[in-house]
C-alpha cells in the first residue's frame, strides 16, 4: 500500500479538531475523522513549538511520519478517513516500535470510529 494522502491546509485540519474523535498516547496525540466512502486515509502531522526549535520539530515530524508509513505498509488500513498525528515532546525520545503502537492505536480508533 502507497503512503497516505496528506491534509496540507489549515482548515482541512481544524476540521478534524472540531469533528474528529481524540486518541491520547505517550508519544503522540492523534485526532481522527471518518470518511464517507472513498477507501483514502489522509494523514497531516503537526508539532507546536513548545517541543523544540525547529531542527527538533521537524526531526519529530519525521520520525511520525516514518512510523505511519511503516505502520500502514505492515498492516494496511481498512478504513477511511482523516488523521492528524501531534507530536509531543516525548516524541523524539520515545522508542520507535512504541511510537509505532502508538500509531496502530490512532488507526484502531478511525475504524472503530468509522464502524459507529
Amino acid at each position: 500500500m502507497k503512503q497516505p494522502d496528506r491534509l496540507q491546509k489549515r482548515s482541512q485540519f481544524l476540521r478534524v479538531a472540531r469533528k474528529g474523535h481524540k486518541v491520547v498516547s505517550p508519544g503522540l496525540i492523534g485526532q481522527v475523522l471518518p470518511g464517507q466512502g472513498d477507501m483514502t486515509v489522509r494523514a497531516g502531522f503537526t508539532v507546536t513549538k513548545k517541543v523544540g526549535n525547529s531542527v527538533i520539530r521537524n526531526r519529530t515530524r519525521r520520525r511520525l511520519r516514518e512510523a505511519l508509513r511503516l505502520v500502514v505498509k505492515e498492516e494496511g488500513c481498512s478504513s477511511s478517513g482523516d488523521i492528524v498525528l501531534i507530536g509531543r515532546a516525548a516524541t523524539r525520545i520515545r522508542p520507535f516500535p512504541l511510537l509505532k503502537h502508538d500509531v496502530r492505536r490512532v488507526l484502531q480508533a478511525l475504524e472503530k470510529a468509522g464502524r459507529e
